[in-house]
C-alpha cells in the first residue's frame, strides 16, 4: 500500500468520524438533510454534551491538519480543505453554543423549533424507519426538559436570552399545545399508518412530549422572562463570551477571514451599488425613480397583494416551471428530481423565513420541497414570490442541493446546508440574479421584487453586525431595514428577530454571492470568447458545497483547464516553432 493511499484512507476515516459526531449531536438537521440513520435520536442540549462534542471535533481537526495535502489527488485535496473548515466551524459552534444563551423559536437555530420542523419531515416506510420514529418520539420529552435545564445553567452565569426570543419560544410551544391531538405535527409521519402505530405514537405525544412542552413553556415564563435582555440589548455581545462567539460565527457562516467591521462596510457598499438599479427598474415598472416613492408604492398598492393561498402557490409554481424549462440554457443536463411545493405550518409561520428549501430524502421516500409561507395572503406581496421561487428551487437550492446528493464525493460533503452557508446561500442569491439574466421574471414588477430582496440581503450585513458587534437596539435595526428596503413592516420585524436569534448566519448570502460573481468575472476576463456559462456553473457545482476559499482554488483550476483546451483547439501558425528572424 502506498503512502498516498494510506493518507487518503486516513482522510476518509476522519470525514466519517466528523459525520457521525456532528449528526449525533444535531440529529434533527440530519433529518432535514435527507439522512435517516440518525432519525432514532433526539438532541442532548446539556453543556456536558456540547463540551464533549467540541473536544472530539478538536481532535479530528488536529488530525486533519496533520495530513500533508500535497500527497493527495486533486479531488482529495478538496475533501481535505472542506473537512478542515467543517470541523472547525462545528467545533466553534459547540464551544460557544450561542443558541443556549439565546432562546428562540426560529427554525434551524432553535432546538425546540427543529423538533417541529424535522419530525414532520420524517418518513415511515418500514420496520426500521418505524422503530427510529418511535425511538425519537420517546426521547423528545427528556430533550425538552434538558433544554430548560441548559437555559437555566446559562442564565445563572449571566448568559441570559432576549425577551423577544423567550416570547417567541413560549408562543410556539403554546400554539402546538393548543392543537387537537390528532392534528399534532409530530404525528404527521404516521397519519396513514396502521391504527396500532398511530395509537402508540399518539400516546407518547400525549403523555410524554406535550407535558414536557408545557413544562418548558412554564420555565421560560417563570425563570427566564423576568431576567431576559430587553430590546435595547439584543446583541450577543451583551452576554459573557458573546464577542468572541460572534467573531467565530462570522467566520463559520462566511467561510472567510473577514472581520465584523469589514462585513458591515461591504453591506453599505452593496446598498450603494443597488441605487442605479432602483432607478432604472423603478422607472420601467412604476414610472418612478425616487426610492422612497418606489418603496411606498410597493408596500401600499393593494393591487400588488395576493388574494388567496392558492394564488401564492400558483405564482411560485409558474416561476418554477419557467426555470425548469430554461435549465438546458444555463446548466449541463443534470438528472434532477421534481421539486414539491409545500405550505409552512401556520403555527410556525411567524418564526421562520418566508420560504426555505428541504432536500430530498436519500432513500427517495420524500422529494425536495420548496416550503413557503401562505398565511394571511392579503398581507403578502406578489412581486416577492418569483425571486423566492428562483432562490429556493431552480436554479437555486433545489438544483444545487439535489444535484449534490448525486455526486461521487464523501457523504460528509454530499449532505450540507447551513454547515457551508456562504456557498449555499450565496448560490441562492446568485440564482435570483441569474434568473433575471435569463429573462425568467414575468414582468418588471417581479424584477422589483428581486431588487427588494437584494436590498434586504445587503441590509443583513449592516444590521447583523450592527446588532451583535456594534450594539444596535432592535428598534434601530428595524428602522435601518425599513429605510433601505421596500418590504413590509411585519417582514422587517421578523427579519430583525431572526438575526437576533441566529448571530452571523445572515451574513452568508451576500458574501457568497459576491464571491461567485467575482470568480465569474475573473474567468470571463481570462477566457474571453472561450468562456462557457454552462461550464462555469458546473465548475461551481461539481464539488458540492465548499468553503469560499476552496471554491476560489477550484475555479482557478477550471479556468486553467479551459485555457488549455482553448489552446489545443486553436489553429497552429505555419511558422510555429521557427526562430524569430533578426530585425
Amino acid at each position: 500500500m502506498t503512502t498516498a493511499q494510506t493518507t487518503a484512507e486516513r482522510l476518509a476515516r476522519l470525514g466519517e468520524r466528523y459525520f457521525a459526531v456532528q449528526h449525533s449531536y444535531d440529529p434533527y438537521n440530519a433529518t432535514l438533510l435527507g439522512i435517516d440513520e440518525f432519525d432514532g435520536l433526539s438532541f442532548d442540549p446539556s453543556r456536558e454534551a456540547s463540551e464533549r462534542v467540541a473536544e472530539e471535533l478538536a481532535r479530528i481537526g488536529e488530525e486533519a491538519r496533520g495530513i500533508d495535502a500535497h500527497g493527495l489527488e486533486p479531488a482529495e485535496r478538496v475533501d481535505h480543505g472542506v473537512l478542515g473548515v467543517l470541523v472547525e466551524g462545528a467545533r466553534s459552534d459547540a464551544e460557544h453554543s450561542l443558541w443556549a444563551a439565546n432562546a428562540s423559536a426560529k427554525s434551524y437555530v432553535s432546538r425546540q423549533g427543529l423538533v417541529f420542523q424535522a419530525v414532520p419531515a420524517m418518513t415511515v416506510t418500514g420496520p426500521l424507519s418505524r422503530d427510529r420514529y418511535l425511538s425519537r418520539l420517546s426521547r423528545i420529552g427528556a430533550s425538552f426538559d434538558a433544554l430548560a435545564d441548559r437555559y437555566a445553567v446559562e442564565a445563572a452565569e449571566g448568559r441570559v436570552p432576549t425577551g423577544i426570543g423567550v416570547e417567541h419560544s413560549i408562543r410556539q410551544l403554546e400554539g402546538h399545545l393548543a392543537l387537537p391531538l390528532p392534528d399534532d405535527v409530530l404525528l404527521a409521519p404516521v397519519r396513514a399508518a396502521d391504527e396500532e402505530l398511530r395509537d402508540r405514537a399518539s400516546g407518547i405525544v400525549a403523555y410524554s412530549i406535550r407535558p414536557a412542552m408545557a413544562r418548558l413553556a412554564e420555565r421560560l415564563r417563570r425563570e427566564l422572562a423576568p431576567v431576559a435582555r430587553d430590546a435595547d440589548h439584543v446583541g450577543i455581545r451583551e452576554i459573557p463570551g458573546g464577542e468572541a462567539g460572534y467573531r467565530a460565527a462570522v467566520a463559520r457562516h462566511t467561510t472567510t477571514a473577514m472581520t465584523p467591521e469589514e462585513v458591515h462596510a461591504v453591506g453599505l457598499a452593496e446598498l450603494e451599488e443597488l441605487a442605479p438599479l432602483w432607478r432604472s427598474i423603478g422607472r420601467s415598472a412604476l414610472g418612478e425613480e425616487d426610492f422612497a416613492v418606489i418603496a411606498r408604492r410597493m408596500r401600499d398598492d393593494p393591487a400588488l397583494r395576493f388574494r388567496s393561498r392558492a394564488e401564492i402557490i400558483r405564482v411560485a409554481a409558474d416561476a418554477l416551471s419557467r426555470a425548469d424549462a430554461a435549465r438546458d440554457r444555463l446548466f449541463p443536463p443534470y438528472d434532477l428530481p421534481a421539486c414539491a411545493i409545500e405550505e409552512i405550518n401556520p403555527i410556525d409561520a411567524d418564526d421562520t423565513a418566508m420560504a426555505y428549501y428541504r432536500p430530498p430524502a436519500v432513500d427517495g421516500s420524500r422529494p425536495g420541497a420548496f416550503c413557503l409561507g401562505t398565511t394571511e395572503p392579503q398581507h403578502r406581496h406578489r412581486y416577492e414570490y418569483e425571486a423566492l421561487a428562483f432562490h429556493e428551487s431552480v436554479p437555486g437550492h433545489h438544483l444545487q442541493l439535489a444535484t449534490a446528493q448525486t455526486l461521487d464525493i464523501p457523504r460528509y460533503r454530499r449532505h450540507l446546508d447551513v454547515e457551508v452557508c456562504a456557498f449555499n446561500e450565496g448560490w441562492g442569491l446568485y440564482s435570483e440574479r441569474l434568473a433575471d439574466e435569463a429573462g425568467l421574471y414575468s414582468d418588471d414588477v417581479a424584477r422589483l421584487g428581486m431588487l427588494s430582496f437584494a436590498a434586504l440581503r445587503a441590509c443583513r450585513l449592516v444590521v447583523d453586525t450592527g446588532i451583535h458587534h456594534l450594539g444596535w437596539s432592535r428598534s434601530r435595526a428595524v428602522e435601518f431595514m425599513w429605510e433601505h428596503t421596500a418590504t413590509t413592516a411585519g417582514h422587517v420585524r421578523a427579519e430583525v428577530d431572526r438575526y437576533i436569534a441566529w448571530p452571523g448566519q445572515a451574513l452568508a448570502y451576500v458574501t457568497g454571492k459576491r464571491e461567485i460573481v467575482r470568480l465569474r468575472r475573473v474567468a470571463e476576463g481570462e477566457l474571453g470568447d472561450a468562456f462557457d456559462l454552462k461550464g462555469f456553473h458546473h465548475a461551481v457545482l461539481r464539488n458540492g458545497a465548499v468553503p469560499l476559499t476552496v471554491l476560489d482554488a477550484e475555479i482557478a483550476r477550471w479556468t486553467g483547464e479551459e485555457n488549455g483546451r482553448a489552446l489545443a483547439r486553436a489553429p497552429r501558425s505555419p511558422h510555429a516553432g521557427e526562430a524569430t528572424p533578426p530585425a
